[in-house]
């Protein structure tokens, strides 16, 4: 699990390829439509989708002569769990945190109006 994750995430870790997921997201397009709005080659098109592809995130099927990029959103589950595994572990902290604060503001009250 880890070895994917890291593929997934050092993948997205490009502000492009970031981009093509996000257009991805709304529908599968061709390399020739990704590659519109970028001031790069199709090929350094070609070869941002490789790096999506070998992590996964994307795949090209073949529609006679279109060969769509379609969005693989199974693996985006794969980064949630890993996500929510160690936000779950933070929230957790915070709450541990924010009982003793609770507990020091009760005792520092208490000891004001003894006063």
């Amino acid at each position: 699990m880890a070895d994917e994750l890291s593929k997934v995430f050092a993948a997205l870790a490009d502000p492009t390829r970031r981009d093509i997921v996000a257009r991805l997201a709304s529908g599968d397009a061709t390399v020739t439509q990704l590659a519109a709005p970028y001031e790069v080659s199709v090929q350094a098109i070609s070869k941002h989708l490789r790096v999506l592809e070998d992590a996964g995130l994307v795949t090209k099927t073949k529609e006679a002569q279109r060969r769509p990029v379609h969005l693989e959103a199974e693996v985006f589950d794969l980064m949630t769990k890993w996500i929510e595994r160690y936000r779950q572990q933070a929230e957790q902290r915070y709450q541990r945190l924010d009982a003793v604060l609770a507990e020091l503001t009760e005792e520092n009250e208490g000891k004001g109006q003894a006063s």
